[in-house]
This record gives C-alpha cells, sequence and structure tokens, in this order.
C-alpha cells in the first residue's frame, strides 16, 4: 500500500485527459460520453447521450419517469441550475390520504407518484446549450432499448431483492421478469415499448406533459385511484435554467442545486467547516466529527422548518446564523437526534461530462427508490418514481406537508467548483439518498481542503450520518455509520466524542461518487470504486 493510500485505497490515479472527460456509474454510459466528445459533441451533448442512456443500463436507478437536475457551466464562465421535479396529483390533499387510514404517503404503487421531471429538465438543459439534436443523442439508447442491454449484477440483484413488487405490475413484470424468470447477468432486456417512447420524445420531449404519453400516463395513475387532474401534469413539465446557489470555501466558489434539492446543506455545512478542516489531519476523528457534527444541525434544521416555497434555508445561510451554528460545534456540542425519517434503500445514477472549452455538466437522476414505484404506464414501457411517497410528509402544518403544487423535498443535488477568476476546478455528485448532501460534503473537503486527486476523493473512508429527513421512518435513533477503513483508534475516537457509531464493511456505506478535476491544464477524472463505473477522457 502507498503513502498515498493510507486507507486502503485502489493503489492508481485518476484518469488524464485533455479533450473532455466523463465519469459515471456504469461503462457502457461512460463510453458513449466519450464517443460523443470524440465526435467533436460537447459536454452538454455527452451529459444528454449518457442520461438516455442510463435510463436502459440502470433501470432501477433512474428513467423516464423520474426527476432530474443539473448544473452548466458555460464557457463564458456563467452557471446555470436546470431542475426537474414534478407535483404529486391536484386531489392529493392530507385528508385524501387520511381518509383512506394512512398515516404516511404511500411507498408504492400510484398513490407514491409524483409528475416525472427528468425529461423536462433534459430539454431545457438542450435548448440551452446542446450542438446536437435529441434524436442524434438519443439514438443509442433507444437502439440499446430495442435490442436489449446486457443485465447487470447490480440490475439483477435490485429486481432480485424487489421481484415481488415488481411481478404485480403487468409492465414491469414483462419488461424485468420475462417468462416470470429473474434474467441472468449478460442477458439482455429487451425494452421495445420504452425504445418507441423515447423516440417519440426525442422529437417532442412535450408530449410526455401535454401530449398523447401525457394522457396515458395520467389515465393510468386515475384508474389505479390516484387524483390526478392532468393540469399539475402539464405543471411539472416545466423547467428553465435559473441561478445556482453559490457558498465560498477555502477560497473558491461552490456552485450547487438551488431548492427543491437539498444543495443549500452542502452550503451550511461548508460554512461550519470552512477553516477548520484545513487544519486537521484528513479524516482524522476530530475532522470526521465536525462533519458529522454539520450534518445533524443541517438536517435538524431541514426537518424544522423546509418545504417547497420556503425561504427557511436562506436564514441558516445568514452569517449570524452560521456563526451560532459554529460556536455551538467549537463548543463540544454534539447535536442530538430527532424524530426526522431516515433513509431506506434509495437509489440514484449520476454523470459528469467536461470539454476542451471548460463547458461542464454535473447531472443527477432518479426515481427515488429503486424501480420507483414499480409501476409502468401501460404501452409505453415507462416505470414512474415514487418522488412523492418518498419525499412528502404527512405532517400537520409542516412546510412539506402533502399538498398540491407543492414539490416534495429531495434528496438529489450536483455541485461544481470555480476559481477566483471564474475558470472550473472541479465538478461532482453522488448518489446516496441522504447521504448525498454529507458525502458531497466530504469530497469537497478532500479536494479543497487537502488537495487530493479524484481517485483519492472518490474512494475515501466514507461515514453517514442516519437519520436524515426522507419521509418513510421517523423517530430511529441517531447513529454515525463509518466505514471500518477509517481504523478501529478513529472510530474508538468517535465513540469518545458521543457518537453511537456503527461500523460497516470497508466499501459498503454506499453512494458512487463522480469527480472531474481541472489541474495544470489538464483533466483528471475518477468514478468511485463501490459501483461499476469509469471514467474515460479524450
Amino acid at each position: 500500500m502507498s503513502e498515498r493510500s493510507p486507507f486502503g485505497l485502489p493503489d492508481r490515479g485518476p484518469s488524464v485527459a485533455s479533450g473532455g472527460m466523463v465519469a459515471s456509474s456504469h461503462p457502457a454510459v461512460s463510453l458513449l460520453g466519450a464517443r460523443v466528445l470524440a465526435d467533436g459533441g460537447n459536454a452538454v451533448d455527452a451529459a444528454l447521450a449518457m442520461a438516455a442512456l442510463s435510463w436502459l443500463a440502470l433501470p432501477g436507478q433512474c428513467g423516464v419517469g423520474g426527476d432530474a437536475f443539473a448544473l452548466l457551466r458555460r464557457p463564458d464562465g456563467s452557471v446555470a441550475a436546470f431542475g426537474g421535479s414534478g407535483f404529486g396529483p391536484d386531489g392529493g390533499e392530507p385528508a385524501f390520504y387520511r381518509d383512506r387510514g394512512l398515516a404516511a404517503v404511500p411507498l408504492e404503487g400510484a398513490l407514491a407518484v409524483a409528475t416525472p421531471g427528468a425529461v423536462a429538465a433534459l430539454a431545457a438543459l438542450h435548448a440551452d446549450s446542446a450542438s446536437r439534436g435529441l434524436p442524434e443523442l438519443w439514438a443509442p439508447a433507444i437502439a440499446a432499448a430495442e435490442d436489449g442491454l446486457p443485465c447487470t449484477r447490480k440490475t439483477r440483484a435490485d429486481i432480485v431483492e424487489r421481484r415481488d413488487a415488481l411481478a404485480r405490475d403487468p409492465g414491469t413484470a414483462e419488461v424485468l421478469l420475462p417468462g416470470g424468470r429473474v434474467p441472468a447477468v449478460g442477458e439482455p432486456i429487451v425494452q421495445r415499448d420504452l425504445g418507441a417512447s423515447l423516440r417519440r420524445l426525442a422529437d417532442h420531449p412535450a408530449d410526455l406533459y401535454s401530449g398523447a404519453l401525457a394522457e396515458r400516463s395520467v389515465d393510468a395513475l386515475v384508474d389505479a385511484g390516484a387524483p390526478f387532474s392532468g393540469y399539475e401534469w402539464m405543471a411539472g413539465g416545466r423547467s428553465v435554467p435559473e441561478a445556482a446557489l453559490t457558498c465560498d470555501y477555502r477560497g473558491t466558489t461552490v456552485h450547487l442545486t438551488p431548492p427543491p434539492t437539498p444543495g443549500w446543506m452542502v452550503a451550511q455545512q461548508a460554512g461550519l467547516c470552512d477553516g477548520v478542516l484545513s487544519g486537521l489531519p484528513w479524516l482524522s476523528a476530530e475532522a470526521v466529527h465536525r462533519m458529522a457534527s454539520a450534518a445533524r444541525i443541517a438536517f435538524a434544521d431541514r426537518f424544522a422548518g423546509c418545504g417547497d416555497g420556503s425561504d427557511h434555508w436562506r436564514g441558516l445561510l445568514a452569517p449570524s446564523a452560521l456563526e451560532a451554528a459554529r460556536a455551538r460545534l467549537d463548543a463540544g456540542d454534539v447535536p442530538a437526534g430527532l424524530p426526522s425519517p431516515v433513509p431506506a434503500g434509495g437509489d440514484t445514477t449520476s454523470m459528469v461530462a467536461v470539454d476542451a472549452q471548460g463547458r461542464a455538466v454535473s447531472l443527477i437522476h432518479s426515481l427515488a427508490f429503486t424501480f420507483g414505484a414499480r409501476i409502468t404506464v401501460p404501452g409505453t414501457g415507462i416505470v414512474l418514481n415514487n418522488r412523492l411517497g418518498r419525499g412528502a410528509y404527512l405532517i400537520d402544518g409542516h412546510p412539506n406537508e402533502v399538498r398540491p403544487r407543492r414539490r416534495p423535498l429531495h434528496t438529489l443535488n450536483a455541485w461544481l467548483v470555480t476559481g477566483a477568476s471564474g475558470g472550473l476546478l472541479h465538478a461532482g455528485n453522488t448518489p446516496g439518498g441522504d447521504g448525498q448532501v454529507q458525502w458531497n460534503a466530504q469530497l469537497l473537503s478532500h479536494l479543497l481542503d487537502h488537495g487530493h486527486d479524484p481517485a483519492t476523493a472518490v474512494a475515501a473512508p466514507r461515514f453517514t450520518v442516519h437519520p436524515g429527513s426522507d419521509a418513510d421512518v421517523l423517530g430511529r435513533p441517531p447513529e454515525l455509520r463509518v466505514e471500518s477503513r477509517l481504523g478501529a483508534d478513529r472510530i474508538e475516537a468517535l465513540r469518545a466524542c458521543g457518537h453511537d457509531v456503527a461500523v460497516q464493511a470497508p466499501w459498503d456505506a454506499g453512494g458512487s461518487a463522480q469527480v472531474v478535476s481541472v489541474a495544470d491544464g489538464a483533466l483528471l477524472g475518477a468514478s468511485d470504486p463501490r459501483q461499476d463505473g469509469v471514467a474515460l477522457g479524450v
């Protein structure tokens, strides 16, 4: 083990390129992005092609029926955010669920679904900066749907774990359980209906919101008992570029996705750790304690007052609020747990693309839980998300209480880092439910406080405060989950600091981080060894 790898990190450096680079959680997705760049496409072209292929390559993690968020750095140095998440049904007042004897919005089936926003966000990103048409960029995904893409070990494991739920829906069963059996690893998964839908959407993305695909989707949900009107479906299809949220960290500018994403939580953690972590040994018990405590404050603040349309988060980022919270941490206060929700099996995937002109895209998309609501719109191949069930609360008066035209809170977020002159320094993201805001803060510290390369940053031992703030389980006691590679001495020191530490296997924290950095005129990239991804340059 080299001195560069004190925590059992893979003894390899990042991928290096000068003409462009991509990173994702699936080799075929990364290969397609690299080919788009090599053929003269830009980073937006690459990201759009990668996103569509990942709908086929990682069907449990993302899909047409899901949501998506992206950050774009343009060659002129400006940064824009693109959001794609929708609403629950117009008839989905709290009383609708309580009258049916429900204590929470269901996590599965038609009542769990929010309007899918991914296609709207990708269409807006395309309109902003793509150099090629969607029919060309999505042609590889369409071919993969029609011809079949080999089933991976991860997809097979996802199907096995959720077999009973998938079998209850004819559409998901037809594709994911052909002939009533689980596909073998390497067996092509054919999705001809989805291929036809992708052809239609490549020509007319709005069809998902106001055309034939919209009509089919709403009719299917209404038939299954969800009180959709169709108007909220159209409203969920609107996505326009907006300003990214920014914060300063270590003399750089960190750009983050704005609400309904929890990008502000990364900014809050940065504000509570800036100037502290750089003076501590990398991943020392004291440093982990500081970051874990900052994460607990962020989750408590989120649960206390955040929801769609609420400006509660803005006050939390005010200098006076950050100073008060820093004083708590400096005094050794370990924030207590709270009766907030706990992540439970969420699944997502993400990607990064950077081109030679300095254009960069950090994109993340999801169905919420694995295979979302586990239902397919008949005849379309489109699996729908369960974002409403995962994200919205059934808590009287809460800003995140389920309401018509109120987007549920999100776990997805992405980030970019630029220097004093506006030049790109880093682009990254990770899936992982409520782990995302914590692991993204950790990645930023690895890169900015300690100057590590992307390969070291994505493979570093990971730690996670539980519970987070998903809506599915309440009242779990707080714990700090750490990968065993952190080391026995550090783990015992964290217990002495007051943390209830749960030790995970060396690489079992979860997530699949992607990072591309700029250094000395070259692009350096890495994909998390916890999944099957790869970073490729051209």
